[in-house]
């Protein structure tokens, strides 16, 4: 029975398996054409049915073993990333990982060149590399190897076979290099399935993501008496790098805060929960809106790398008095509009967006009252900068004009009416872009 050395596991190309065999006199008769080619077709049919590498790997090396006739049969796995070829190997001396550059050896040769190659006397070849047998006292006779090759030819790894005791014929050269094509088809399919289910994998674990991030934003709307408050949030990603979010503020004042962290997914998603959590602590001592800003600006700065920055508005609402007051870092669209004068006010950019290098900004108009009928509305530039399939943009003018026309109506019915304008002149099932957009609506 043929002593079959195995890896723990690990991820897919990332092992392999060597097989020694010990070749006896009746061998002979079991490896004649006719049977090497029926060993062949078993092969073929074991090796479209399996799913498990082991096996394929397995199954593999005992086949080609058992059909030539030899003494060994290794396959050597392609790390493409290392450039190397390396095979782990159990002998009796316990010698562990076989691992050496691609340009090395026989082996090597074989990868490098994606050929055949049948040495007959290992010594007399320059390309042989002795120090495997120097390190495990096996004598080497000669060697028949192949390339296990995709069907793009990308290379997968070498087949090797060593030790056939009459010298490896033009037969042997015909049947490895079919065992190489149907172990590369099942190492394939077993990839692709490897890679459809760790895709599935990644889904779930996005979704998830999705989850736990939309627990950080507002769970329902904040009761601010004399006002209707309505949003709107949908990430490009599962997760988004916009943040907005009601903050209940000291003597029954409230902060309205929306962000955007430069680029989507998963690093902008993890910016926008320090984001919050910073901006839940600072609202809660920090009753200037400009204060929070530039507070929040050296708290959450030493955080963005890789040229990240984020550009946010908050604006501090007192239901009393009706007064807003804000602080805009190059944050847009930023705008209230006024019902009776049918006007739009721009929140106009009081500093720079975090993560930019500090510079002086001119003074600009930062409060104004909220009459009945007025509106808010804080968005993120998914909604603005979002295009139709001509190329054109959506734009600053079309949002505050559709904000006017719809004033008359609840923020929840403005929200409604945002979304499925922008929807539908984008056309897509997901935006481009992370899109938010919050409207806090004075009842008349």
């Amino acid at each position: 029975m043929p002593v079959i050395n195995r890896l723990p596991d690990a991820p897919f190309l990332n092992r392999s398996e060597t097989l020694p065999m010990t070749v006896r006199d009746r061998m002979s008769d079991e490896t004649s054409p006719a049977n090497a080619l029926a060993r062949l077709l078993e092969i073929a049919l074991e090796l479209g049915a399996e799913r498990d590498l082991d096996q394929i790997l397995k199954i593999a090396t005992t086949g080609v073993c058992q059909a030539v006739g030899c003494e060994r049969a290794s396959l050597f796995i392609h790390d493409d990333s290392k450039r190397e070829l390396y095979t782990r190997v159990v002998t009796e001396l316990e010698i562990s990982e076989i691992r050496f550059p691609l340009m090395q050896g026989i082996v090597g040769w074989v990868a490098q060149h994606r050929q055949l190659l049948s040495v007959p006397v290992p010594a007399e070849d320059h390309r042989w590399d002795s120090s495997v047998d120097k390190r495990t006292g096996f004598k080497t006779r000669n060697i028949l190897a192949t390339p296990v090759l995709a069907g793009d030819q990308r290379l997968l790894g070498v087949l090797q076979l060593l030790n056939k005791r009459d010298r490896f014929a033009p037969l042997d050269e015909q049947l490895v290099q079919a065992f190489a094509a149907h172990v590369a088809v099942a190492l394939e399919r077993r990839r692709l399935e490897d890679e459809a289910h760790r895709a599935l994998e990644l889904r779930q674990a996005m979704e998830m993501g999705h989850r736990i991030q939309a627990t950080f934003l507002p769970t329902r709307w904040p009761e601010v008496p004399g006002y209707e408050v309505a949003s709107w949030w949908q990430p490009a990603e599962f997760v988004s790098g916009d943040y907005y979010d009601w903050l209940p503020l000291p003597q029954g004042r409230w902060g309205f805060l929306v962000g955007d962290v430069s680029g989507h997914g998963l690093a902008a998603a993890l910016i926008m929960a320090t984001l919050r959590a910073m901006a839940h602590v600072l609202s809660r001592t920090l009753p200037q809106a400009s204060d929070f800003i530039e507070t929040l600006r050296d708290s959450l700065t030493p955080d963005l790398q890789n040229s990240r920055f984020v550009t946010c508005c908050y604006v501090v609402l007192d239901p009393e008095s009706h007064e807003l007051t804000w602080a805009n870092a190059g944050h847009a669209p930023a705008f209230a509009f006024d019902r009776a004068r049918k006007r739009v006010q721009r929140l106009e950019p009081t500093t720079i967006p975090l993560g930019f290098p500090t510079i002086t900004w001119p003074t600009t108009i930062t409060s104004r009252v909220m009459q009945p009928g007025d509106l808010l509305v804080l968005g993120t530039d998914g909604v603005v900068e979002v295009r139709n399939p001509a190329g054109e943009m959506y734009g600053h003018a079309r949002l505050e004009k559709l904000v006017a026309n719809l004033a008359s109506q609840s923020a929840e019915e403005i929200i409604a009416a945002i979304q499925h304008d922008v929807t539908t002149f984008h056309g897509l099932d997901l935006p481009p872009d992370d899109t938010t957009v919050v409207i806090v609506r004075r009842t008349p």
